[in-house]
């Protein structure tokens, strides 16, 4: 049989081999690499992505928009198909690495991330997720102030896509933090040395590998903490599920060596949390909107 190629068509086994052929990019693959100094130490900002187009550019912006002057951003794609690598493509010449391949989720991008990563401080920004002004600088000035710091921590600002606002973020503390995670894991900064001692991110948690690495280190953890809000991040996703609740039960027995029976209560109570979690939301807009139509006091009225 004659068999004819058709001009532009791709043939299965091409089509297969160009799709799992991964795409990267970024200055350091044209020899600029970022440099810290004693004084300026450099910070690695991580981020993972899957077809995150509709923010990924408000992401890398709120980066590049940082007055502190070292700083590398590496991304990870997920072999994405809506146009991100576009995007990335368009920041080719303004961040550091990023790569576009197939893998198995976000924490296996976050380890990935960590064998390129240079910083001194490390620290992980969601897509979707984006750096208030000043937020790195203010980070490395509270690294100043506590060199003996291993985990850096602030406050950050929860926005639901049904218009609940919250900011949220306090100080850790091993009874705290042994219960839940009452640090946002988002824009928090680690230091390297941390990693080097507790080891990369356990990829059996989908969820909460961030939260299950830190409990890891348990009441020896050296933290230090700001009352500044450094990020804007969209509130959804597996992270508000009661998948995530499970996970969390899991990781505070394995890694942080929690009671099972005092797990399993506090379970009960997370999840009796959860179901109310739509009211509070409703409620959290209803105050909101009451704030932003309540009429001003005219000045100088007593």
């Amino acid at each position: 049989m004659l068999s004819v190629e058709v001009k532009g068509a791709k043939s299965p086994e091409r089509s297969a081999r160009e799709e799992s052929t991964p795409l990267f990019g970024g200055k350091r693959l044209k020899g600029i690499v970022a440099e810290g100094s004693a004084d300026r130490p450099l910070v690695t900002v991580v981020t993972a992505v899957y077809n995150g187009r509709p923010y990924i550019a408000g992401c890398l912006e709120s980066v590049l928009h940082q007055d502190y002057p070292n700083i590398e951003h590496i991304i990870f794609d997920s072999a994405s198909s809506d146009g991100t690598v576009d995007v990335l493509k368009q920041y080719d010449e303004r961040i550091a690495l990023w790569r576009s391949e197939p893998d198995r989720g976000i924490y296996f991008a976050w380890n990935k991330a960590l064998l390129e990563a240079r910083g001194e401080w490390i620290c992980f920004l969601g897509a979707d997720d984006e750096f208030l002004p000043g937020a790195i600088s203010n980070y490395m000035a509270l690294a100043a102030m506590n060199p003996r710091a291993e985990y850096l921590s602030s406050r950050i600002r929860r926005v639901h896509s049904s218009g609940y606002e919250r900011t949220v973020g306090w100080p850790w503390t091993w009874k705290k933090f042994s219960r839940a995670m009452c640090t946002p894991h988002v824009g928090s900064m680690h230091r390297r040395s941390l990693f080097q001692r507790l080891g990369t991110y356990d990829t059996s948690y989908r969820i909460v590998a961030d939260y299950e690495l830190l409990l890891r280190a348990r009441q020896e953890l050296k933290t230090a903490y700001m009352p500044i809000t450094t990020v804007i991040m969209r509130a959804g996703g597996v992270s508000c599920t009661r998948i995530a609740l499970k996970e969390q039960a899991r990781a505070k027995v394995a890694a942080g060596g929690r009671s099972k029976l005092l797990t399993a209560v506090e379970l009960q109570i997370e999840n009796a949390k959860f179901v109310m979690r739509p009211l509070r939301y409703a409620l959290g807009r209803m105050i909101q909107r009451g704030r932003d139509n309540k009429p001003e006091r005219a000045g100088g009225q007593n």
